[in-house]
């Protein structure tokens, strides 16, 4: 079967849940329930897949909330990825919180008990960051985070990759596909998926090399 050159839906308007689960169908050339009822669970692996090899502006996340006094731990968002900085405020003045090593957060504040202006904080486990010394008031504080986008669902039919990527999600998808289909075009979706990678990657790298542009500047 020869690969389709262009996805019918997607050429037309901007990609969904929806039209992309059509797309690889029409791809797979295949409409019988044995391969229909796994195409989420290939969306989902394509998703995850993309959110390993790349972290784009699109998953920068910022939130504020308050530390608790007395209580040292802290929980994460939710699809919490990787910790980009942390600070809070004190005195209406804004103080940044330096990422240690558990071990060493240990070290500084052996105990719990041991209050004061939270100066270091460390991943306690995936849920939850931990903070020392313990907050003596409750901080108001703020993180700039990597977050795992909202997954495509009925009820979620686009997000940042449907929006900005959808060649990614498609050959993704298909490259989890074809895997369970036992599809001889591998290669030609490996291609196609690998370009539309290098591209969102050329485009991190830039944003990164921006970032520290601007923060040797500023």
């Amino acid at each position: 079967m020869a690969a389709q050159t262009t996805p019918t839906n997607t050429s037309a308007s901007a990609m969904t849940y929806n039209s992309l689960i059509l797309d690889i169908q029409q791809y797979l050339e295949r409409n019988d329930s044995a391969v229909t009822n796994q195409i989420p669970e290939f969306i989902m692996l394509a998703e995850f897949e993309i959110a390993q090899q790349i972290k784009t502006l699109g998953q920068l996340q910022v939130v504020e909330s308050t530390m608790v006094t007395g209580n040292p731990v802290i929980p994460k968002p939710a699809r919490w990825r990787k910790t980009v900085s942390m600070n809070l405020t004190t005195g209406g003045q804004i103080q940044p919180i330096f990422l240690r090593k558990y071990e060493y957060l240990r070290q500084y504040a052996p105990s719990s008990t041991t209050t004061g202006t939270p100066l270091y904080y460390a991943d306690y486990n995936y849920d939850n960051w931990i903070v020392a010394p313990t907050p003596d008031t409750n901080y108001t504080f703020e993180v700039l985070y990597y977050e795992r986008l909202a997954p495509l669902s009925n009820d979620n039919q686009t997000n940042w990759l449907t929006q900005n990527a959808p060649n990614a999600m498609l050959y993704g998808t298909l490259l989890q596909a074809i895997l369970f289909v036992k599809n001889d075009q591998r290669q030609i979706f490996e291609q196609k998926y690998q370009e539309a990678m290098q591209s969102l990657k050329q485009e991190d790298q830039l944003r990164i090399a921006d970032r520290q542009a601007m923060a040797i500047e500023s």
